[in-house]
């Protein structure tokens, strides 16, 4: 009698452990269909945003591009490949704020290189043209990166997209970054663009994985202005002059690519 009472109860415990996992599984489907639909609403929406910002801004499009043309010359585009959604290449666009033989240039400035781990960044970097500076400070540059999201290349918001000298050097947790399309605006760009540390990098753009809604991206956009506007600002007093970068230009020792 003990064996039986024993062997229903194990054989109970069974059948709810095993209705235990079948609903988590279950809940675990439900929730990677939900976000499948997201991400497609969020592409619909990434569409329309993208039509309607190059519709309003070809006055803006057509100024900057004369000014690149008679300030610094042609040409007044520049492309460059970045990693996208899973992985995959693609050409992102902007507006040139470099001299024409910037890629050329690029291994001098290793030495004066000002953030940690494989990104690249300077704040004085010689290479950058007289219309380049204003465009990097207002971010206008960014502004073909609305025909690569009407392609589907990268999204309204996003982890910015990387460098595939840059992925390279990822480690792998952080290429769970690639589960979502790369934007033009997102946790990073608008918390940690100013911030040296490629912890804080990681950190931004895993958190956005791992908490993305359609609720966050629309949060997102909203502070975009205002965050665009205070870095403007902030940097309109930055001494357009080369110093410390100069100088590391005659060791002539270093890498990266044009970001």
């Amino acid at each position: 009698s003990g064996y039986r009472i024993r062997g229903r109860a194990e054989e109970s415990g069974s059948v709810m452990a095993l209705v235990a996992v079948s609903t988590d599984e279950r809940a675990a489907s439900t929730t990677r269909v939900s976000r499948t639909v997201a991400i497609g609403v969020k592409r619909v929406l990434d569409v329309v945003a993208a039509v309607l910002a190059l519709v309003v801004l070809v006055p803006v499009f057509l100024v900057v591009a004369a000014t690149i043309a008679l300030v610094d010359g042609r040409p007044v585009f520049f492309s460059q490949t970045r990693i996208g959604r899973r992985g995959k290449p693609f050409t992102m666009y902007k507006f040139r704020t470099m001299g024409v033989d910037a890629d050329a240039e690029k291994s001098a400035l290793h030495l004066a290189n000002e953030r940690t781990g494989p990104l690249f960044k300077l704040s004085d970097d010689p290479r950058i043209t007289r219309s380049g500076r204003l465009l990097r400070r207002t971010s206008l540059d960014e502004l073909p990166q609305f025909f690569n999201i009407l392609r589907g290349d990268m999204s309204l918001v996003g982890p910015r997209p990387a460098l595939p000298s840059e992925v390279a050097q990822f480690p792998p947790a952080l290429r769970r970054r690639e589960e979502m399309p790369q934007g033009l605006t997102g946790l990073w760009q608008l918390d940690g663009r100013t911030d040296a540390d490629f912890g804080k990098y990681t950190e931004l753009d895993l958190r956005y994985v791992d908490e993305w809604s359609l609720g966050l991206d629309l949060k997102l956009v909203v502070r975009t202005p205002a965050v665009l506007l205070r870095h403007a600002w902030a940097s309109r007093t930055v001494d357009v002059q080369p110093t410390r970068t100069e100088a590391v230009l005659a060791l002539g020792d270093g890498n990266d690519d044009v970001t």
